[in-house]
């Protein structure tokens, strides 16, 4: 299956390394997924994905430079960054497809290079870029592989190509880019693995499709596995991921709790008041409050942008009779946008 991607924006040795290609490495004959007795020990214990100061330089280009990140067994964990950022290196090197140029990492307790087949057995990989030129069709294709690791229940391939919606039966080659994306989601959720690494997995996908993909995921960690994942699509990181990270230009500037991330953003406020009203002036001297625009007419509407506490805006407007009062929830895609400006700063 192969898969010719980007590496956090430079290009190396090693760059070229593809889907099929990392299957192929499975000296056991197994792609990733299926779960290996033998090596469940310590998973109480031990983390998903455990990076310290991890690097990797093409050169004198830093594609990753001192990311030192944990996921815990069971987390859906989200990275999110521009082209170039380095998500994608940051997940070949989880898969020994490239090899870091310092630091360390470990993927359910065991180090990608030394782990082998036997940890590979218990990966599933979505690649960013998913080629498939094969005039197989897809049933052959996924059949193949799931002859080739084992461990795929009974009628698996055909409940996920039902619920993504994918015709088995057409010619790979044939297949439009959704319908790409479809397959490499089954071959990579149709093993039950332990650890799902997913690089942009809802790419070409409609609306719809989407929704499934995250009843997929959610069903995934309900299961015990954990989910790495990155997306362009903010939303989707919001509503999936228990924790989320920021790359920019290669370096982790931001990780914690969804919530956490949204906390820091800016919240747009739209007061309502009876009548022209004195003293909204002081509105714009308020800790935390920006663009502030006040009309006034029969009633008078207050907009303004707030960082951090409401406390101070809520309790000047209480001064006065208000009619009506929208506060916006602070979303993720604001916090992370903030957090772009402040790093370029």
């Amino acid at each position: 299956m192969p898969a010719t991607q980007n590496c956090g924006g430079v290009t190396g040795a090693g760059c070229g390394a593809s889907a099929s290609e990392y299957a192929t490495a499975n000296t056991s004959g197994s792609l990733p997924g299926t779960m290996a007795p033998e090596m469940k020990s310590g998973a109480a214990t031990t983390p998903g994905i455990e990076a310290t100061n991890l690097g990797k330089q093409y050169g004198n280009q830093t594609a990753l430079a001192d990311l030192n990140l944990r996921v815990e067994r069971g987390e859906v964990y989200g990275l999110i960054g521009p082209n170039g950022a380095g998500k994608t290196t940051t997940m070949r090197l989880l898969l020994d497809l490239i090899r870091p140029t310092a630091g360390s990492v470990r993927v359910l307790g065991r180090e990608p290079r030394s782990g082998g087949a036997a940890l590979r057995r218990r990966l599933g990989y979505l690649p960013g870029e998913l080629h498939l030129g094969s005039r197989a069709t897809g049933r052959q294709l996924l059949t193949h592989l799931a002859d080739l690791s084992g461990g795929v229940k009974a009628g698996a391939i055909d409940r996920l190509a039902e619920r993504l919606g994918l015709a088995l039966d057409r010619p790979l080659h044939t297949l439009s880019k959704g319908n790409r994306q479809k397959a490499g989601l089954i071959q990579a959720f149709m093993h039950e693995p332990e650890l799902l690494i997913l690089d942009e997995p809802t790419s070409g996908l409609d609306p719809l499709l989407q929704q499934e993909f995250r009843r997929l995921v959610r069903e995934a960690q309900n299961n015990g596995q954990t989910v790495f994942l990155s997306s362009h699509v903010l939303a989707e990181i919001e509503q999936l991921a228990d924790r989320a990270g920021v790359l920019q230009q290669g370096r982790l500037i931001r990780s914690g709790s969804v919530s956490s991330l949204r906390a820091g953003s800016r919240r747009h406020v739209r007061a309502v008041l009876s009548g022209r009203t004195e003293g909204l002036e002081a509105v714009e001297r308020l800790p935390g409050v920006k663009h502030v625009h006040v009309r006034e007419a029969e009633e008078t509407v207050v907009e303004v942008l707030v960082e951090g506490s409401l406390d101070a805006l809520v309790k000047l407007l209480a001064a006065h009779e208000v009619r009506d009062l929208l506060i916006s929830e602070p979303v993720l895609e604001d916090a992370v946008l903030d957090l772009y400006r402040e790093d370029a700063a």
